[in-house]
């Protein structure tokens, strides 16, 4: 499925995958955040997603003229979970608006894990 509007010279069609990437682009420049865990998470363990495949730790949804979107996250140990994930709310909220012109209904943040830096570094 993905998201439509008409104009006077055509069609704009926009992927979900379009807007899982401007969202997820959108959250990783938060500070504390330090990446996005995939949706199936198997045995309880969170993977860090690369950059290549940050869509896949972002549900799109769209209902009618809105979009809602999940967000799976790893923050950074020693930030404060709430602010990071209302800071990455706003962000996402505010760019998908921007860029494409949709409101966004809501932005659900899942927090699958909490990255831990090695002292070593």
């Amino acid at each position: 499925m993905s998201k439509e509007w008409q104009t006077e010279f055509g069609k704009v069609i926009v992927s979900k995958d379009v807007i899982a990437k401007i969202a997820g682009l959108a959250a990783m420049e938060c500070y504390g955040l330090v990446g996005m865990s995939s949706r199936n998470m198997q045995d309880g363990i969170a993977d860090l997603l690369g950059w290549d495949n940050l869509t896949k730790g972002i549900i799109v949804n769209i209902e009618e003229d809105k979009v809602s979107l999940e967000l799976n996250i790893i923050v950074e140990y020693g930030t404060n979970i709430q602010q990071v994930a209302t800071n990455a709310m706003e962000r996402v909220n505010y760019t998908v608006n921007d860029k494409l012109g949709v409101e966004v209904a809501k932005v659900d943040i899942n927090v699958q894990g909490v990255r831990v830096q090695d002292e070593d570094r």
